[in-house]
């Protein structure tokens, strides 16, 4: 088995595991974003995303493997089959392992204001 540090599956809340289960039928793409919802500081300074894509996005990340370890972790954690097994086999056999997706980001280094949604965004095919 692979350890946990390198499946992309298992690096995320608990929670969002089963968004699958409430996007509406047929849906083939889904934008997400991140944001700062606020703090001591009005802005942040964005920086960090050339290492997530290079660290968790770059090349095959979703395998077999992989799948079967996230499946057996998530079975165990829900006590319960909500784990996406279909979608991760799709990005496996439709695109070889490699995450179809495109990146849009303000450049590394700028002062964003917080509560602003325009840091990134991530759409997924």
């Amino acid at each position: 088995m692979s350890r946990v540090e390198d499946n992309l599956m298992l690096a995320t809340d608990s929670y969002k595991v089963t968004h699958h289960m409430q996007y509406p039928p047929g849906t083939t793409i889904v934008y997400s974003y991140f944001e700062s919802r606020g703090g001591k500081f009005p802005s942040t300074v964005f920086y960090g995303l050339q290492y997530i894509i290079k660290r968790w996005m770059v090349g095959q990340v979703v395998t077999e493997e992989k799948i079967a370890e996230a499946k057996e972790y998530y079975s165990g954690h829900f006590n319960a089959d909500l784990f996406n097994e279909a979608g991760w086999r799709y990005i496996v056999e439709k695109h070889g392992g490699r995450l179809p997706v495109r990146i849009k980001a303000v450049p590394e280094g700028m002062v964003v204001p917080y509560k602003n949604g325009e840091n990134s965004g991530l759409t997924a095919y």
